[in-house]
């Protein structure tokens, strides 16, 4: 099977070879596709890229290596420029980066941005969702909707990310407010709304955001393989350097190639020139003082500083830690002399240290309560 595989890898690469030698992939987006992890092996992922050649995209599969190899080709890749953007499915994004979504909703067979469903664009829950319904807006409109409608899910903590997009709004920043298709009308969405789709932009926290993708990509299925929709999305935010998009280890071909396609949306919309003027355009309507009217609520007052020690290579993971508590463990660890970073894993949140001092940081966070045993 193995073989088989790697055979038909090699005449995939050929034939892109050819197509780009002969000019004829022109200004097409190039995207790679890490083949690797899934649960429905790699024959299943490049049936997925083959199908997104004929959907707008130069499809680039990273196949036949081992995860780590696959993620350092990706990478390599990425910063050479010699692809427009990515799909894999894991990716660490640094906390104040999340992606946003893409789903068909199955009562108007029309296309639902949730924003977000993996990473954390900030440690406060009403902070991120109000930075999310900006990241929503980003991807949207650099998909090619002129001017997204956005609701808010109905959950814990809508009614305040609310009153802080109607502060932005009145203060200049564009907001296209939607009404729920419920009698009593409002931004709020409901379940009903979900499936109704109301809006462009759902916004809601990364978690909820991630059962929904799961949900509207899977349940004609019985949840095992995802078959519909674009897949995770790309990650949004400040620190987004590169266009990397998320799938699960449980999409299937028709998923992968819908989140090729969906990048090469984001391409050819110039997603960084977007997300740099809407960005703009929220922080001259006071988005940081929005933020910090928020996070002083639910911040303690003024904690002792802690130095930050020397800078190091972080790769080695540690989990189970609350995102809540995702600030402390890391000063807890620089307290100590040992250099971390917070993170966002495909389970959630990390923090990430150097291998060489994974396990004298794990026991640390573990001793000090942020680590179960």
């Amino acid at each position: 099977m193995e073989a088989t595989i790697k055979k038909i890898i090699a005449k995939t690469f050929d034939e892109m070879a050819t197509g780009l030698e002969t000019g004829s992939f022109g200004g097409v987006p190039k995207i790679a596709l890490m083949g690797v992890g899934s649960e429905h092996g790699e024959a299943e992922m490049l049936e997925g890229a083959k199908m997104a050649a004929s959907r707008g995209v130069v499809p680039h599969f990273i196949g036949g290596v081992d995860e780590a190899e696959a993620m350092q080709i990706m990478e390599k890749m990425l910063a050479s420029g010699e692809i427009d953007g990515a799909v894999a499915m894991h990716y660490t994004f640094p906390i104040g980066v999340a992606t946003v979504g893409k789903v068909i909703t199955p009562a108007t067979g029309r296309s639902l941005y949730i924003a977000t469903t993996t990473g954390t664009s900030a440690t406060d829950r009403v902070a991120a969702m109000v930075r999310n319904a900006i990241y929503g807006i980003i991807a949207a409109k650099a998909s090619g909707v002129e001017n997204p409608s956005v609701g808010i899910l109905n959950i814990d903590g809508a009614r305040q990310v609310e009153r802080a997009l109607r502060e932005l709004a009145d203060k200049g920043y564009n907001i296209n407010f939607t009404q729920s298709k419920r009698a009593d009308g409002g931004v709020f969405m409901r379940g009903n709304d979900v499936l109704n789709n109301p809006c462009d932009v759902l916004v809601c926290d990364s978690l909820t955001g991630n059962v929904l993708m799961k949900l509207l990509s899977s349940y004609t299925t019985g949840g095992s393989y995802e078959a519909m929709g674009f897949g995770y999305g790309p990650g949004i935010g400040e620190a987004a350097d590169n266009l990397v998009l998320i799938v699960s280890r449980a999409s299937g071909a028709p998923v992968v190639a819908g989140a090729m396609e969906y990048a090469g949306q984001l391409v050819r919309g110039d997603w960084r020139k977007v997300l740099k003027a809407e960005i703009a355009a929220a922080q001259a309507a006071g988005l940081r003082a929005v933020l910090e009217k928020i996070t002083e609520k639910t911040v303690p007052v003024a904690s002792e500083a802690v130095a930050v020690p020397p800078k190091e290579i972080v790769t080695a993971e540690i989990s189970g830690i609350e995102i809540t508590e995702l600030d402390d463990a890391v000063s807890a660890l620089w307290k100590v002399g040992i250099y971390a970073e917070s993170g966002m894993g495909c389970t959630g949140p990390i923090v990430l240290v150097n291998e060489a001092r994974h396990e004298a940081a794990e026991k640390i966070l573990t001793e000090a309560g942020f680590v179960s045993e």
